[in-house]
């Protein structure tokens, strides 16, 4: 038995609430959309400069020009999809939908400056450029930016809460978990500044990048300045003067790259709250209605975060592939790029997803108050390493012979459970100042946090 037609992509599937607002952009309606706009503003360039004896357009027909970009729709995908399966060329189809359209508006006489001296690249560069420029601020950095509102929320709730650390999964030095949560908004922070910067590079030189077409058909023109006048001015990207037939993609690498670091980061985040869940330092926030197992009544499963890792990990395979494929062409063009190009929205699709997850999922922990109180009344020992440091000092200030602090400390405390009582007998038989000594049988390991609070405010 057939099923209907059915997504094939858990993304425009199950997911798609999640993700759909990529689609105005990075699916194939968007790209078309991007294209149409490249042509219209090519063709309102050249009217403006009066191109080959035409006439600079009024407002009210550059607005008619524009409005078929703005009321692209249904029926504009559909004509398309027709137009490219006579055409078998998808930008030659693109090209004829916008002659169709100047018919419509009267502007015949300017129709052959539709696509005026460009190649498909010069175009598909272009639509791209606009396409994943718009994905990434208006739909990928909001996402982004609302799971680091959360993480810095944590930070700055959660500075003062004492919490062991773990270095190599054992106990060590302990920490707060705002200080932790801190760490990771900072990484963050960098990262997003690093994608932020972006150059999104444009193309507009013609078959191989020499504007050999367009010196034929004027001479007289500064044909380079043209370009750049309408890859900036009129697109609002970075103009690229030197290239093959294609825009080298060597912008697309180095965005791709950036964000596959940022979805590392999140997903080392992802893990490490799943590990703090299953030690109790988090407990999960029942959700009503919610169930854990089909069998284990019991269960809340920290299933935001394990949902976050599966689609980080598929979008850095993606965006990895995209990034380095992306940057070789053989000689002046293949078209290797031209299908890879078409999963850039999988990619980013994938990220947006584990985006919302670990966003949901940051407002279904709370602190798990007893375990961490337990932990740290349970390893006094990681309070060697202030002993032992602390004698040091005393050693060099002169009011301490000790010999070899570290070797006594580690007789004392290394694979052993040491108690309050057991450091404090230790720490008042030892030759040091009495000021030392105060300090030392005062101290926890919920005191023994150093700065960790204060460090919160470095956070930008």
């Amino acid at each position: 038995m057939t099923l209907p037609p059915q997504p094939l992509s858990p993304l425009d599937g199950r997911y798609r609430a999640s993700v759909g607002s990529l689609g105005d952009h990075l699916s194939e309606a968007g790209l078309n959309r991007a294209r149409v706009h490249v042509e219209v503003e090519w063709l309102i360039a050249q009217t403006d400069r009066s191109a080959f004896g035409s006439t600079p357009l009024d407002d009210e027909r550059k607005r008619a020009l524009r409005a078929i970009v703005t009321d692209f729709g249904q029926d504009a995908i559909d004509e398309l999809a027709g137009l490219e399966a006579t055409t078998r060329h998808d930008v030659k189809a693109v090209e004829y939908y916008v002659r169709a359209r100047l018919t419509d508006l009267g502007l015949d006489s300017i129709a052959e400056l539709t696509h005026f001296a460009c190649t498909s690249e010069d175009i598909n560069n272009l639509s791209y450029a606009v396409t994943v420029k718009a994905a990434v601020t208006d739909v990928w950095l909001p996402a982004f930016d609302a799971v680091l509102a959360a993480l810095s929320t944590w930070a700055h709730d959660a500075r003062d809460v004492p919490m062991l650390a773990h270095t190599h999964g054992q106990p060590a030095t302990p920490t707060t978990v705002g200080k932790e949560f801190a760490v990771f908004v900072h990484r963050l922070q960098r990262l997003r500044a690093q994608i932020v910067g972006t150059e999104y590079l444009g193309k507009f030189s013609g078959a191989t990048g020499t504007f050999s077409a367009h010196v034929v058909a004027d001479p007289s023109l500064d044909w380079p300045a043209t370009s750049q006048a309408f890859v900036e001015g009129a697109l609002g990207l970075t103009w690229n003067p030197l290239t093959t037939q294609i825009e080298s993609h060597d912008w697309q690498a180095e965005l791709y790259s950036r964000i596959a670091h940022a979805n590392r980061v999140l997903h080392n985040l992802a893990t490490d709250v799943w590990s703090y869940i299953s030690m109790g330092y988090f407990t999960q926030i029942p959700q009503a209605g919610a169930t854990g197992s089909s069998t284990m009544p019991h269960k809340i499963n920290p299933i935001r975060f394990e949902n976050a890792e599966a689609n980080l990990e598929l979008s850095c395979a993606l965006l990895d592939s995209l990034a380095s494929t992306l940057v070789t062409s053989r000689q002046q063009r293949d078209l290797t790029d031209s299908s890879t190009q078409r999963n850039i929205g999988v990619a980013f699709g994938h990220s947006m997803l584990a985006l919302d997850n670990l966003r949901r999922g940051l407002g279904e922990i709370a602190v798990g108050t007893v375990a961490l109180e337990a932990d740290l009344d349970s390893n006094w020992e990681v309070l060697g390493e202030a002993i032992q440091t602390v004698i040091r000092a005393e050693v060099v200030a002169g009011r301490s012979s000790i010999a070899d602090p570290y070797a006594m400390l580690k007789e004392l405390t290394r694979g052993k459970r040491v108690t309050r009582a057991d450091l404090v007998a230790f720490v008042e038989g030892l030759d040091i100042g009495d000021d030392a000594k105060r300090r030392l049988t005062a101290l926890t390991p919920a005191t023994y946090t150093g700065i960790a609070s204060e460090l919160v405010d470095r956070l930008a």
